[in-house]
């Protein structure tokens, strides 16, 4: 579900023991009463021990799909992700002592895991609890001290290693309880911030903006238009007539610190260092096609030149894709996202052949307007947007298609865009 760290010695306490926060699902606030009825739903799932006391608070923070833009927010370009409604639920209550317990529904087995506040060195095991202890470094590092521990219980519906940004949404909610809890003044786009440097710095993924803003700056039936070197940003309404945005799950699980995914910002790196040398430029996004294209020989290895004009290109598309939703032109926009997802299966080689298997069968199915693969990929999940008539095909066509080829049952989300992070009780 999140990247794997392998970084110093950590003593740790594991206990077999399952602990439950009592929530009044009577407290819970949200907008629609579908949305109450599936909150409630977790929070009775996260219910149990801990013990009854104290003030309990629930929180939210939702996953991310992008539409299109991959990997460019760490060469200053644009992406264009929005919000979904599943992602990471978490109660939370104080302590008056400094010590750290967390439980995880969706890693039953590992039980009670114990820290502390004096002791925030990365689990060498790569246990999920890095994320949370990861936030809560940088928040202290801040100056915004932690004044006593925490119980704390999660719980997330976003599929175990999809791509759709589980580490992101942990990290956000977590964010989001410490300003609650706390009462920390900083805001949304600060808690992204400091997720993504917590993900940088303590867990040693060498991730960009994206995955956090888009999952505290979320805004419902809205992407975000986001410029990844300034940090500008605008909400694009998603008016998708007659059509459905489809996630669909390859069941290839990814790692992005075991990945090479650190590998591909290196190269890009050397991409940009090289263009320097002719180009006075920043980032790969200040770039447009026709200038990388003249200036492209200065980048000696091969590898890297293929890797810096994804880079470039794949920013061009993005901006052209949004004016192409702001024009109702979702035709050019589906052509925009299959060129994206050749450009990330040819030059920045981020695809994988499952991936590939379910993207190609898209292609074939009429009402599929543009499919590609979403998130930092080796893996994880294809985005697309299918016509309403088309949608049960697509899954009945991709479904046979993928066991035959692959022997593995894909699985399919039909996505609504949500909101950002919100306390729930």
């Amino acid at each position: 579900m999140y990247c794997n760290v392998k970084m110093c010695s950590y003593n740790r306490v594991i206990k077999k023991e399952r602990i439950i926060l009592t929530i009044n699902l009577t407290q819970i606030q949200s907008a629609k009463e579908e949305e109450k009825i599936d909150t409630a739903k977790r929070i009775r799932q996260i219910q149990g021990a801990f013990g009854a006391d104290g003030d309990i608070r629930v929180y939210f923070a939702p996953g991310r799909v992008n539409l299109i833009g991959e990997h460019t927010d760490y060469n200053g370009g644009h992406v264009f992700p929005c919000a979904l409604t599943i992602g990471t639920y978490m109660a939370a209550r104080k302590r008056d002592d400094r010590k750290l317990r967390f439980y995880s529904m969706n890693f039953d087995n590992l039980g009670v895991v114990e820290s502390s506040l004096d002791e925030f060195t990365p689990d060498p095991d790569g246990l999920w609890i890095n994320y949370p202890m990861g936030v809560m470094w940088a928040f202290e590092g801040r100056g915004m001290k932690l004044e006593s521990g925490l119980d704390i219980v999660l719980f997330g519906n976003i599929p175990n290693g999809s791509g759709l940004s589980s580490s992101a949404s942990l990290e956000v909610v977590t964010g989001y309880m410490l300003k609650d809890i706390y009462g920390f003044d900083v805001t949304n786009q600060d808690i992204a911030l400091i997720g993504q440097y917590s993900e940088n710095n303590y867990n040693g993924c060498n991730c960009g903006i994206m995955d956090q803003f888009a999952s505290a700056m979320g805004k419902k039936d809205n992407a975000i238009f986001l410029d990844c070197n300034t940090l500008d940003f605008e909400y694009a309404p998603i008016v998708l007539d007659g059509a459905k945005i489809v996630v669909t799950n390859s069941m290839v699980k990814h790692s992005l610190v075991t990945s090479a995914y650190n590998d591909r910002r290196n190269e890009s790196a050397q991409a940009l260092k090289d263009l320097q040398t002719v180009c006075d430029i920043k980032t790969l996004g200040d770039l447009t096609d026709e200038e990388f294209e003249a200036h492209k020989d200065a980048i000696k290895d091969e590898v890297a030149r293929k890797r810096g004009k994804h880079a470039v290109y794949e920013n061009q598309r993005t901006i052209k894709a949004v004016k192409a939703l702001k024009e109702n032109d979702i035709e050019t926009f589906g052509k925009l996202m299959n060129a994206s997802h050749v450009s990330l299966r040819d030059d920045y080689e981020t695809s994988c052949p499952e991936v590939d298997v379910l993207v190609d069968e898209a292609w074939k199915i009429p009402g599929v307007i543009g499919s590609r693969i979403t998130g930092g990929g080796f893996g994880g999940c294809t985005v697309s947007i299918v016509k309403d008539e088309a949608i049960d095909q697509f899954k009945a066509n991709l479904t046979k298609a993928y066991e035959e080829k692959v022997g593995k049952t894909p699985e399919f989300y039909v996505v609504s865009i949500g909101d950002g992070p919100s306390r729930l009780a």
